[in-house]
């Protein structure tokens, strides 16, 4: 599903939703391979970067969008040192709080849905506080995330399995994404946001919250070190023998 620009919020629907179809064995196999190569070249476990409240989370998460970590952990603590609490965000000016995150992509468009998604919150919750989703199931909650207007899938993935909440959900970014595609796990058409529920039926259903942090983390490090949009380094890759886009390139 297409994205709006700049943000986590699917664009209008043309059809209704319908589930991906279930992978074949030999594509779950393929998934499992990929992940156990990938955890021996980067390490798993891998520790988590942030031990962020829900809330936190997810207002990193809406900075981040299309945003480099370096720029958005900047904006994220600018927050945090120019007011008390999310309450005060949530109170501030759109154009104070544009001021203060300018560094990331799009500050103009992510102040007020900072905004908007903290008064969502708390109608829809009473209180601007993200832990009772812990005593949710992950589809469960992921649904009460998204139904606020710019929660996407991979915003609402993240805020369970990065916060303190470390729940089991599948994130996605563009590495892993990419990654994802030129292997064959998914097809070249499928954007980034349908890919989630694609990529989380491949892995076992029993898989921890680490471990699928673990299988998120080594793709993406793996997009960012080897498997890079342009040039990617394939004759370096571990996963050559099973990439059939690194085969087309070595071929040529």
């Amino acid at each position: 599903m297409p994205m709006l620009p700049g943000l986590d919020i699917p664009a209008p629907r043309r059809a209704r939703r319908t589930e991906p179809p279930a992978p074949s064995a030999a594509l779950k196999e393929k998934a499992l391979d990929i992940h156990r190569r990938l955890c021996g070249v980067y390490g798993c476990p891998i520790p988590y970067f942030h031990s962020l409240d829900p809330l936190s989370e997810l207002i990193s998460s809406l900075l981040s969008h299309r945003t480099r970590n370096a720029e958005s952990g900047r904006a994220f603590k600018a927050l945090r040192a120019r007011w008390p609490d999310w309450a005060a965000v949530e109170a501030a000016d759109a154009t104070e709080i544009e001021a203060t995150i300018r560094g990331v992509t799009w500050p103009e468009l992510k102040a007020p849905r900072i905004k908007a998604v903290l008064a969502a919150v708390r109608e829809r919750n009473g209180a601007l506080d993200l832990g009772f989703l812990a005593e949710m199931r992950v589809d469960e909650a992921r649904a009460w995330l998204q139904a606020i207007p710019g929660i996407g899938p991979k915003t609402s993935a993240a805020v369970l399995s990065f916060s303190t909440l470390r729940m089991p959900a599948l994130p996605v970014d563009s590495h892993h994404h990419r990654v994802a595609q030129r292997t064959g796990l998914i097809g070249r058409s499928v954007d980034v946001g349908p890919s989630h529920p694609i990529l989380r039926a491949q892995l076992p259903d029993d898989w921890s919250a680490q471990a699928l942090y673990d299988n998120h983390e080594v793709l993406m490090l793996h997009g960012q070190k080897v498997c890079f949009h342009h040039s990617p380094a394939c004759d370096a890759c571990p996963l050559l023998d099973l990439c059939p886009t690194g085969h087309a390139r070595m071929k040529g």
